[in-house]
Formats: structure tokens, sequence, C-alpha cells
């Protein structure tokens, strides 16, 4: 029998996929004209968001600023060093066209573990970041400031950069 701490992680896991799933869900959903269905799914992925934010706190997941941004760039580089070369490699081997969205992220993982070392940085200096960000919404490309030109992880133009609240 699984531990109640093992039932945590899988419970976050699967509720965290349940919110992106239907948040995809809507934007679909909105594209066919559905905007009824649209609005459920993405209350329905908020709610999903609760529960998970509720079980990460269970697992004691959520720390310090420092402590969450130290465990951020362990993940993104875990990501970006270790668990997306593989996965490009694969899906170039197969001719699959996940090759591209692994691709990007791997390039996208890099430069999200450096912000946060920043972050990291400034926060043990007593501060916060005195920035405006910026999200490539085709890859996941983060900038600092406005972007000057196209992303560089995808080319897409910087008017299309999305930024964050």
């Amino acid at each position: 029998m699984p531990s109640t701490r093992e039932n945590l992680q899988e419970a976050f896991a699967g509720e965290s996929q349940a919110h992106q799933k239907y948040r995809a869900f809507a934007r679909k959903a909105e594209q066919d004209g559905f905007p009824a269905i649209a609005r459920l799914f993405r209350l329905t992925a908020e709610a999903e968001r609760i529960h998970a934010e509720g079980h990460l706190k269970a697992l004691d997941g959520v720390a310090t600023t420092a402590d969450n941004l130290l465990a951020a760039i362990e993940g993104e580089t875990h990501e970006f060093r270790t668990m997306y070369p593989p996965m490009v490699e694969q899906a170039q081997a197969e001719n699959h066209k996940a090759a591209r969205m692994f691709g990007y992220a791997v390039a996208a993982e890099e430069v999200h573990a450096r912000l946060y070392q920043q972050a990291l940085e400034a926060v043990r200096q007593g501060k916060d970041l005195a920035a405006d960000f910026y999200l490539c919404p085709v890859c996941g490309y983060i900038e600092m400031g406005l972007p000057a030109g196209p992303c560089p992880v995808c080319s897409t133009k910087p008017e299309k950069f999305v930024k964050a609240e």
C-alpha cells in the first residue's frame, strides 16, 4: 500500500496534468465556437490547480523564496541537461513532430534556470528583480525586458511576446 506521501505525489502530478489539459481543452472549445464549454474547462482547470497546490503544500513543497528558487533551478537544469536531450534524440530518430517542441524546451529551460539564478542572487541581497518579463507564446522562452528582436529559440516576432502580469 502506498504511503500518504506517495499518494500526495501521485495526486499532485495528476491534478497538475489535468489543470494543463483542461486549459488546452478550453482554448480549443473557444476556437470551435463553444464559449460556455470553454468557461467550464477553464473553471475546472482552476479547481484542479487548487487541488494540486493543496497537495504540494501538504508535501511541504513550498518553502522560502530562496529555497523555492533553488528547487526551480534544480528542476530546470535537470530538464535541459538530462531529461530533454535524449527525448530530442529519440524523436528525431523517429522523425516525430515532438522533436520540435522538445528542442524548444531544451533551449527555453536553460534560460529559465539562468533567470532563476539571477532571481536567487537578488533575493540573497534582499532585493527583487527590477524588470518586466516577456514570454514567447510559441516555445516558452522568457526575455527579461522588452524583446528587441525575434525569439532566439523559435524566431517568433517580438510583438507576439506576452508581458507577464
